[in-house]
């Protein structure tokens, strides 16, 4: 694997770099405070290409590759991590599987214009009483005829309030463990499909999440994504890929934090001199940039597989268990270089740090992680 980027991957940095400087960063702190979801941001972001940027251009994409999404979802989620995460999974947990899975009929309707940022996808997985337990789900789809009747609550949803269509996984046959489970795309508008208000969250409140509810919802059989019994394949293989979008998110607002740990210790001064003479915060700065490169190169190693097509599922495991714990251990350090300024709401470090935190947890928690990589370390 080469490190170096491409000329193509740098200017994707470059124009994600100066847009987060100019569009994202002015504003997150308000949005943050108001929990407002970034609409005009959304949709320069769709006129940049990055709300498909490894789906083919015939299909509504950019055409770029997966490091170039993964650079990209750093230099976004340094400026505003609710943004990043808004395009992260309409990227990689709504138009990814569509693309891999999806016939003909449904890449037209359900992912070019997804692609494009014209529309907004979500992905529900999650219940109220199963998450990392898949096995548990209690959503159901019954098949009648040429359709299927779903019931069934999911929660915790990004892009849940917004979203035009959402990827639901059903239970359609309990008797077969997790082949009996099949993954369907749900408009928004169909009857018997409607949300709660959206979710009260410590951190990345720019981006919305609620619980959607399902009752006697009809979807003709074309709605169903792959074949029946493949939905924990489907999200699976979606989640491998979804992981290296949140590894990079994670790494997006480290790389913040630090920026302004180390512009702050520059201007601070105690006992007569700036506190960057000092060995305590030289320590912690050197720590971070270690950590923030060491992600970096794992984030880049999982997305370099996927373009390459070599199953990454350790990989992407491992980048999004470390970025994500790397981005918490980075945010707390710039709070305590910040000192008592890193407490207050004057200063974005605290926001970065309650940022930090769901990282952990979503698309897979640092536990689930854990078992994959070890699962995969066993079978030698």
């Amino acid at each position: 694997m080469d490190i170096q980027l491409t000329d193509e991957q740098r200017q994707v940095r470059e124009l994600c770099r100066q847009f987060a400087d100019s569009e994202l960063r002015p504003n997150a702190r308000r949005w943050d405070l108001d929990h407002q979801f970034p609409a005009d941001a959304v949709k320069k972001l769709a006129e940049m290409g990055l709300m498909g940027v490894a789906i083919p251009a015939e299909l509504g994409g950019a055409g770029m590759d997966n490091v170039s999404y993964a650079v990209a979802m750093e230099e976004i989620s340094r400026g505003c991590a609710g943004t990043g995460v808004i395009m992260s999974v309409n990227n990689s947990l709504y138009c990814d599987p569509i693309h891999k899975f999806g016939t003909e009929e449904q890449k037209r309707d359900f992912l070019v214009p997804f692609a494009r940022g014209e529309r907004l996808g979500a992905f529900a997985l999650t219940e109220p009483t199963s998450g990392s337990d898949a096995a548990e789900m209690r959503t159901v789809a019954v098949k009648k005829g040429n359709e299927y009747v779903l019931n069934g609550t999911k929660n915790f949803i990004t892009n849940g309030p917004q979203a035009d269509v959402v990827l639901v996984f059903a239970v359609t046959d309990r008797s077969k463990g997790h082949k009996g489970t099949s993954a369907f795309l749900v408009p928004g508008s169909v009857k018997g499909f409607t949300r709660s208000k959206a979710d009260e969250k410590v951190g990345i409140r720019a981006s919305g999440s609620c619980t959607l509810f399902f009752e006697d919802v009809v979807l003709p059989e074309r709605f169903r994504l792959g074949g029946e019994g493949e939905g924990f394949k489907v999200a699976m293989q979606t989640l491998d890929g979804g992981r290296i979008g949140i590894a990079a998110q994670a790494l997006g607002i480290a790389q913040a934090a630090y920026e302004e740990a180390v512009a702050y210790a520059k201007e601070r001064k105690a006992f007569g001199q700036p506190i960057t003479q000092f060995q305590a915060i030289q320590f912690m700065l050197a720590d971070m940039a270690t950590e923030i490169e060491a992600a970096r190169l794992l984030v880049w190693r999982a997305a370099w597989m996927k373009d390459k097509g070599i199953r990454h599922s350790a990989e992407s495991a491992m980048a999004k268990l470390y970025a994500s714990e790397m981005c918490e251990r980075v945010t707390s350090k710039a709070i305590q270089v910040h000192g008592g300024y890193g407490y207050v709401k004057e200063y974005d470090v605290e926001r970065h740090w309650r940022d930090s935190r769901i990282t952990e947890i979503y698309e897979g928690t640092s536990e689930i992680q854990r078992l994959v990589i070890a699962a995969n370390v066993l079978k030698g």
